[in-house]
């Protein structure tokens, strides 16, 4: 026994040594920065902001001067300032009817966006306060988020809610390592996903630096969401993934600095160890003057309906709408979008 023992941790330590030279020697390359000599041409409109880093953005809807309602839309993994739901899946009519205007970007290293190897749960909801501040949004705007992008709208209730004047999270990412879940119901929603991304988030919250080489090496499996598998869909996802059809135009430019400072940063915060704990928030609107949205379909196979009933049910000041027999890419069905604008603007059910 005391021999088998002793094989068992040689060769366990033979496998740590192994990944730890891979790691050291296998490093992820330089990011392609847009407008550098060899980087891809800047094309979108774009704010400098005061560190020196650019932020591509888009806008969409009523025109700014006219608008009564001012967004910003935080998109989610592997996407871009394209992928504005809130734009794409809002019938024009009524965003001309309510009066809608909507500003979407590229997070940090994504699209043309400037990567920031400094990044952290705080520095997006910095980025999105100072890019308000130079579009001229006002002293308050509406900020929703969708997927990845929902679970950085925590960071905004954190960081700046006295510039919000409401917020939506659409199947916002959860962290698995947020403390105050419950030990038992963590693991059981973790253990829901393939084996590959149980695999995944281990290695990019324990061994960060581990990353890259994880996710680009042939012998092991890594993200299915990344390699966009649609193993992770359920039947309605798939259902909905020709009104996705477009994002053929603009996929290559996602990524096109680099999946190291895109993806595999979005996974690093996103699962890392975060500077507070989401269900520790206070209420930002006491006095009732704006509200908080919290979206899930409860057959989403990415993000487990269990955390996000638990998160609900910790902070009652949130709005909790469960969408039955919905998926992930819910806000893409027919009526959705309109539904959650509503609820966010006017308080509707």
């Amino acid at each position: 026994m005391v021999g088998m023992f002793k094989k068992i941790l040689v060769i366990f330590l033979t496998e740590c040594l192994y990944w730890a030279y891979l790691s050291i020697f296998i490093q992820p390359p330089p990011p392609k920065i847009c407008g550098s000599p060899y980087g891809p041409p800047v094309t979108a409109s774009r704010v400098k902001l005061s560190d020196g880093r650019h932020l591509a953005y888009k806008e969409h809807g009523v025109p700014k001067d006219t608008a009564k309602y001012k967004m910003v839309f935080v998109h989610g993994f592997d996407s871009c300032r394209h992928d504005a739901i809130v734009a794409t899946a809002l019938p024009q009519e009524i965003i001309e009817d309510l009066g809608i205007y909507i500003i979407s970007f590229d997070r940090p290293g994504y699209g043309e966006s400037d990567p920031h190897p400094k990044r952290t749960v705080k520095s997006i909801p910095m980025d999105i306060e100072e890019l308000a501040d130079q579009l001229g949004l006002g002293s308050k705007f509406y900020v929703i988020g969708f997927s990845m992008g929902g679970q950085i709208i925590w960071g905004c209730l954190k960081y700046i809610p006295h510039r919000l004047a409401g917020a939506t999270l659409i199947a916002p990412v959860i962290n698995y390592w947020w403390p105050s879940f419950p030990a038992n119901l963590s693991k059981e929603a973790y253990y829901q996903q393939f084996r590959q991304d149980q695999w995944t988030l281990r290695v990019v919250h324990y061994t960060p630096w581990l990353t890259y080489l994880w996710n680009t090496q042939k012998w092991f499996p890594a993200s299915s969401v990344a390699e966009h598998s649609i193993d992770v869909l359920n039947l309605q996802d798939r259902e909905l993934i020709p009104k996705l059809s477009n994002r053929s135009e603009y996929l290559a430019q996602i990524r096109q600095q680099g999946q190291f400072e895109s993806i595999h940063r979005d996974m690093m915060i996103g699962f890392g160890s975060w500077e507070f704990d989401p269900m520790d928030l206070k209420n930002p609107f006491p006095n009732k003057e704006g509200s908080v949205h919290l979206w899930h379909g409860d057959e989403d196979r990415m993000v487990p309906v269990s955390l996000q009933r638990y998160i609900a049910q910790q902070l009652p000041w949130i709005q909790y709408h469960e969408v039955p027999g919905a998926g992930h890419l819910f806000p893409h069905a027919e009526g959705m979008m309109e539904a959650i604008i509503k609820a966010l603007i006017f308080g509707e059910k």
